[in-house]
């Protein structure tokens, strides 16, 4: 059995590019930053500080766990330093926030990001007070989506039924550990080559182009029209 949108009591969204819309280019300010961080910290050039940060990406899921695990690094001050970027290209959302209000049960989210990256995203959306809780890259123990391992303790944590979740995300692949767990799965297209799904996949239920339009429409439906 699997979760529908009608039975959900959590509903777990991704933060980046999911939350805010993907022209807000975020994560080109974290990207720059990360490079800046790589290149200080072992005093290279920007280049070679470039080809180590996609490099561990690609081996360790996130550039700062190949850090960790290959260096050793301390992780607290290379999220402070790579998340200190202009939110203020973020547009507060009032429609997200009503749609968000309508929607019943608890609402977290889950980010390869830090709590504080979380909060002040949130907080310039103007959609903090909706979310029970936050699950970042530390209380997954580092381990990125979509390690399945992190899902898991995602659950354990806040007493989650995945029979009973939604899960929205713009990474087609982070979607395949919450499907096979039990959760409805929710993918937001983007443009970016991450959020395209291969042909035939079975692990994404719905396929949305917009969170705060799909979001308002379906609050606005009866909960016996919804499935």
């Amino acid at each position: 059995m699997q979760s529908t949108l009608a039975n959900a009591k959590h509903w777990v969204f991704d933060l980046d590019n999911t939350l805010y819309p993907p022209g807000c280019n975020l994560f080109y300010q974290v990207d720059v930053r990360m490079r800046e961080f790589i290149a200080k910290h072992f005093d290279i050039e920007l280049d070679e500080a470039f080809k180590l940060q996609k490099r561990y990406f690609r081996e360790y899921g996130t550039t700062l766990n190949g850090l960790m695990q290959v260096h050793g690094m301390k992780p607290e001050p290379f999220l402070n330093y790579v998340h200190d970027i202009d939110v203020s290209v973020i547009e507060p959302s009032p429609v997200l926030d009503r749609a968000l209000a309508k929607l019943p049960g608890k609402k977290i989210i889950y980010t390869n990001g830090s709590f504080d990256h979380a909060e002040r995203i949130t907080n310039r959306l103007g959609i903090r007070d909706h979310f029970d809780n936050i699950f970042d890259i530390i209380a997954a123990d580092f381990r990125p989506k979509p390690d399945e391992s992190a899902y898991h303790s995602l659950l354990s944590k806040y007493h989650i039924d995945p029979l009973e979740t939604v899960m929205v995300e713009d990474v087609a692949q982070n979607l395949e550990p919450a499907k096979k767990l039990g959760m409805a799965t929710v993918l937001i297209h983007t443009g970016h080559r991450w959020s395209e799904d291969a042909d035939g996949v079975d692990y994404v239920d719905h396929r949305i182009d917009d969170l705060t339009v799909w979001l308002s429409e379906l609050v606005e439906e009866k909960s016996d029209g919804i499935a």
